[in-house]
């Protein structure tokens, strides 16, 4: 079997790999859908000496079928449709145990970096990583799902969103075109802030109702212009640039929420001019729990959210190159590998 590795500079390799075998409480599955995030360029800009010792098979974004189970499996059984929660904890602790292993007090492990991902052609993983897909999900739209779909949907969540508000989306990579997806489809006036015409493009037929091209326009002057000078309900930048969650800050309003899921880089705040006295709740939004990753998929097919048009490219695995290159330039929305 092929899988792909990052190893360093840009560049990446098509592997052949030893097809594993399932253990005591692990599955194989069948990979059907691969997802290429925003994070995975981290890893694939790195410097080739960064990575030394550490080259694993990329992606994290898991959705497929399961071919075989090990030893004393229960919750998933052979044939299953499902996304995999792409972290393992030491599944004892008090996060652990209401599904955040990611955020395990003791030690957790990340497919697709710290442990081989989805961009192969079988993966093996526990089987309580496994979250059943609902039948009417493309594969395509659970690999979304399984990342950077389900961390916007659950970070728009815990927004509170409804029909009364107005949000402010910075970013509209990946993850802020779904945050624009949900926040649209939760009832809000969306407002979609990027510097690429063809994110800004893609945030429109996503439900946006206005788009703000940042690189031509004071972003935070637009938004007090279309709320009657008071600012946004709520604002979430989804970029991690100083600037931009500086702009997601100065955007909301007096009583505003304001909620981080772009990672990386140090900002500095004003904190008493620009959230004490503004009487700001700010959020941190960390991907999702094990429950929460069947709740954003769910929402998807009953809600009928759009989300095959956030899927602009898709991929066989062996065009792995030509797939990062041109998501390396900002230019697109989800890249997804796919299986026939």
């Amino acid at each position: 079997m092929k899988g792909v590795v990052f190893i360093g500079d840009r560049n990446l390799e098509l592997r052949d790999l030893p097809e594993p075998e399932p253990g005591p409480g692990e599955v194989l599955l069948k990979m059907m859908a691969s997802g290429l995030c925003g994070s995975d360029l981290k890893r694939y800009r790195a410097p080739r000496a960064e990575l030394t010792g550490s080259l694993h098979v990329a992606g994290h974004e898991p959705c497929g079928v399961v071919s075989e189970v090990g030893p004393g499996v229960t919750q998933v059984q052979v044939g299953d449709r499902v996304m995999m929660h792409h972290y393992t904890g030491c599944n004892a602790c008090s996060m652990c145990r209401i599904g955040y292993t990611q955020m395990c007090l003791n030690h957790h492990e990340v497919y697709g970096s710290t442990a081989d991902g989805g961009h192969q052609d079988y993966l093996l993983c526990p089987a309580s990583t496994c979250v059943r897909m609902p039948d009417d999900l493309p594969f395509d739209q659970g690999a979304a799902v399984a990342c950077g779909t389900g961390t916007a949907f659950h970070a728009v969540k815990r927004l509170g969103i409804s029909g009364a508000d107005t949000i402010a989306v910075f970013g509209q990579g990946p993850v802020g075109a779904s945050a624009t997806m949900f926040a649209r489809a939760m009832g809000a006036r969306v407002i979609a802030v990027d510097m690429i015409p063809e994110r800004l493009e893609l945030a429109r037929e996503l439900g946006a109702d206005v788009v703000v091209d940042a690189s031509e326009d004071d972003a935070e002057s637009v938004i007090r212009e279309l709320t009657n000078g008071e600012g946004a309900d709520a604002t979430l930048d989804a970029t991690g640039i100083p600037q931009a969650r500086i702009n997601a800050v100065d955007s909301a309003r007096y009583w505003g929420r304001v909620c981080f899921v772009g990672e990386g880089n140090t900002t500095t705040f004003d904190v008493s001019a620009q959230i004490i006295h503004k009487q700001l709740t700010i959020y941190g939004s960390w991907t999702f729990s094990l429950a929460g990753l069947a709740e954003a998929a769910n929402f998807v097919v009953d809600r009928g959210a759009p989300l095959d048009r956030l899927i602009t490219h898709r991929y066989a695995l062996d065009q792995a190159d030509e797939a990062y290159r041109l998501f390396d330039t900002g230019k697109t929305g989800k890249p997804v590998f796919v299986w026939e």
